[in-house]
């Protein structure tokens, strides 16, 4: 079972990351300097504690008789164990007894020439632990004022990494369209130099070779296909002259047949070279459809629910109309409905549909998908591949699809569906891709 995967973005990665390490660093400089802190102030009070029980000693010594003042005691019995076993080696030391809750106790004790031991012990001072109450709450803030200063600046970061990366993304999907003066590295822009430019130098270095590779394989493809008009010619001339017979018929079938796929080859060479202009005329498109369908297939259902008037190449839109017609007359079943709305002509038939694969990706030459559609063997796959170039000529888009049930599926035998949107507007010299928005009913 496919788990889904989680997306996240680059600049929220960086920012968690940067944030992460902002806290750790944050975390370990507090835990440091509150330590420190501690540790120095409670060494501070450590020497204040034995200076006091030193001047507490003088003063007992001195005096007769002699008592313990200034809130030292003799053989306290509450000194803790560590001082008692130092003063027993007749050593004074300090001593700081941590409770579990409140301040700490700091003890002194220093062994008397008589065998007495002579203590003193106070909490630790409250000016202190309030000294390090307010140290732990800068530390608090600085820590969290620390990560959000690292959110904010990953964000800042990764959001113009981001933006870039982006760009790139958008640019090399208008490559992949086709638009190969498209540029990924003047797309990004930008002062500096990253990662992000070596990947954009990279692609245009990618789609430089590629179009330079398409454009041989083009070339090579039309000087083969013209250098094959001639021959095909003739060979359809000399077979129009052999005795009649069915041996005859089949060479001139053939013969045809070859005429027809060079002119086709040669045809997608054109339009693949992007040199091809339309020669724009004002049509009333319903009327138009209409004649052209009557002569291109007579037993086409025509029906016309938008008049409009469109300005484009009526050649090039003859061109596209009876490729969608024979590719529907050898793939698909009868009837063949053409129906035009406003500036949308669509041909369905009612056979197995279209492919999957010419659905996914589109037309593709020299497939046909005739396995899927139940012909075998007929046709070049080059119909559809030169209506969608056509369709390019004109600025028109040319959609594919099967026909769905009401329950949204597209059982076999639902029929197939080519769909041309003509655009507003005249195109320009390069052609345009309008994104129209008409009901996409059946």
């Amino acid at each position: 079972m496919r788990q889904p995967a989680l997306r996240t973005g680059v600049r929220w990665k960086i920012s968690v990351a940067i944030a992460a390490v902002g806290a750790l660093i944050a975390v370990a400089l507090s835990l440091v300097v509150h330590n420190a802190a501690r540790v120095s102030m409670l060494d501070n009070a450590r020497e204040v504690q034995m200076e006091r029980l030193l001047f507490a000693q003088r003063v007992y010594e001195s005096s007769k008789p002699k008592e313990p003042r200034f809130g030292t005691k003799l053989n306290d019995p509450k000194l803790p164990r560590e001082l008692d076993r130092l003063v027993e080696r007749r050593r004074r030391g300090t001593y700081v007894e941590e409770h579990a809750v409140g301040a700490p106790d700091v003890w002194a004790a220093v062994p008397l020439g008589n065998g007495d031991v002579l203590s003193l012990h106070t909490p630790f001072a409250d000016r202190s632990a309030t000294v390090m109450r307010r140290l732990d709450e800068a530390l608090v803030v600085g820590s969290v004022s620390v990560v959000l200063a690292g959110s904010a600046l990953g964000v800042l970061i990764g959001g113009q990494l981001s933006r870039r990366l982006r760009k790139a993304a958008a640019a090399a999907g208008k490559v992949a369209q086709g638009n190969t003066e498209v540029r990924v590295r003047d797309a990004i822009g930008g002062v500096v130099r990253d990662e992000t430019d070596e990947l954009a130098r990279a692609v245009d270095a990618l789609t430089d070779a590629l179009q330079e590779r398409i454009e041989a394989e083009r070339r090579v493809t039309a000087d083969i296909a013209h250098e094959l008009r001639t021959p095909v010619t003739g060979l359809l001339t000399a077979a129009e002259l052999l005795p009649p017979g069915r041996p005859t018929e089949l060479v001139r079938d053939r013969a045809r047949a070859m005429r027809t796929l060079v002119e086709d080859v040669l045809e997608v060479a054109r339009l693949d070279s992007a040199s091809e202009r339309a020669e724009l005329q004002e049509i009333a498109l319903g009327e138009f459809v209409g004649r052209r369908v009557a002569l291109l297939n007579p037993d086409a259902e025509v029906r016309v629910v938008h008049e409009s008037w469109v300005s484009t190449d009526p050649r090039r839109l003859e061109r596209i109309l009876g490729n969608l017609l024979t590719n529907a007359a050898k793939y698909g079943r009868p009837p063949v409905e053409v129906t035009v709305e406003g500036r949308v002509l669509r041909v369905r038939d009612h056979g197995p549909g279209f492919p999957e694969a010419l659905l996914r990706e589109g037309p593709s030459r020299f497939r046909t998908g005739a396995s899927d559609r139940g012909r075998a063997g007929a046709g070049h796959g080059l119909g559809l591949t030169i209506a969608a170039g056509q369709a390019r000529v004109l600025g028109a888009r040319l959609t594919f699809r099967n026909a769905a049930t009401p329950d949204g599926t597209a059982p076999e035998g639902g029929g197939a569906i080519a769909v041309l949107w003509l655009p507003e507007h005249a195109p320009t010299n390069t052609g345009s891709f309008p994104v129209l928005h008409f009901p996409d009913a059946d």
